[in-house]
């Protein structure tokens, strides 16, 4: 039997449940996963990743829905969308990317009362038998070093 390491886990297992918005909250606190800060919005690592590379784009204002964004919002996220995603094409090299929102808990929302945008980097391959047989993900990088690359292209700091 093979073991797999993966002690950040730890982390999300075992942490007290905080009842503050973690969207709300990380560029309160400067947040070291934050890797670009727009005019109404921001780009920050997912702290618990489906694959190397997953960011999250979301708006400062605390809103749950995409028709409670406003006109800035809108143009913000989907700029800040677009230049994360050529960062990580160029940092990482990437076949593919899955982009998208889950709006509501019943969509997939894990944290359905502020909107963000997972931008999910996608390789041939990286779909194995691993999250469907042992419900597991495999990260192959440390979240610091992906989101050194990826803030590198961006221009931010590593």
């Amino acid at each position: 039997m093979s073991t797999l390491w993966a002690p950040w886990r730890s982390e999300y297992i075992t942490r007290p449940k905080d009842s503050s918005c973690v969207f709300c909250a990380a560029p309160q606190n400067n947040d070291p996963l934050i890797l670009k800060k727009g005019a109404s919005s921001f780009v920050i690592m997912n702290r618990f990743p489906y694959t190397a590379g997953h960011c999250l784009v979301a708006p400062y204002r605390h809103v749950g829905d995409i028709v409670e964004l406003n006109e800035e919002e809108l143009r913000d996220i989907n700029s800040l969308v677009q230049e994360v995603v050529a960062a990580i094409r160029k940092a990482m090299n990437p076949n593919g990317f899955n982009v998208g929102v889950n709006i509501g808990s019943a969509a997939g929302a894990g944290i359905a009362d502020h909107l963000h945008v997972h931008i999910v980097p996608r390789w041939a391959g990286d779909t194995n038998f691993m999250p469907v047989i042992a419900e597991t993900h495999i990260i192959s990088e440390h979240i610091m070093k992906t989101r050194g690359k990826i803030a590198q292209v961006l221009g931010g700091a590593e």
